[in-house]
């Protein structure tokens, strides 16, 4: 198993200006295939937005995302861990702060994500992407069917 943060994490940022639109955002998650997105002001990070967070906090409310700010409605100052960290110093606040990402900050500026997906392969790699189910029930067998009466 991995050591250090920097040997799990997801390197490089995923980050959008405090005063972009939420549809900014959610398109810029769409585009890089997350689910969540750096808040970054001066190459600092103010907090972390989720689709979560657009749906819950800002959707559900009415709010109109094109004129909603990232900054409005991110979580901010998050929990940070640094690349040199232990593996187990990210799964512990992870735990504490009941949060899914952390982003990865070295000398105050962002240069990754950690998340517990990444910290779930580090554990246990298994056989990787695209390979065969391990079980039959791992694979789609249609429809129940239900005995004819």
């Amino acid at each position: 198993m991995a050591d250090f943060v920097r040997e799990v994490m997801t390197p490089g940022v995923v980050a959008v200006r405090p005063d972009a639109s939420l549809v900014e955002a959610a398109q810029l998650m769409r585009a890089q295939g997350t689910g969540g997105v750096l808040v970054v002001g001066h190459h600092r990070v103010i907090g972390v937005l989720t689709d979560r967070d657009i749906a819950l906090r800002a959707v559900a409310d009415g709010a109109d995302p094109l004129t909603v700010s990232a900054e409005a409605v991110c979580t901010r100052d998050p929990v940070v861990i640094g690349p040199e960290d232990a593996v187990s110093a990210a799964a512990k606040l992870l735990r504490q702060h009941a949060v899914r990402r952390l982003p990865v900050v070295e000398d105050g500026r962002p240069v990754g994500m950690v998340s517990l997906g990444d910290l779930a392969v580090a554990a246990d790699p298994g056989p990787g992407p695209g390979s065969a189910p391990m079980y039959a029930h791992d694979r789609w067998q249609g429809p129940p069917t239900t005995p004819e009466g």
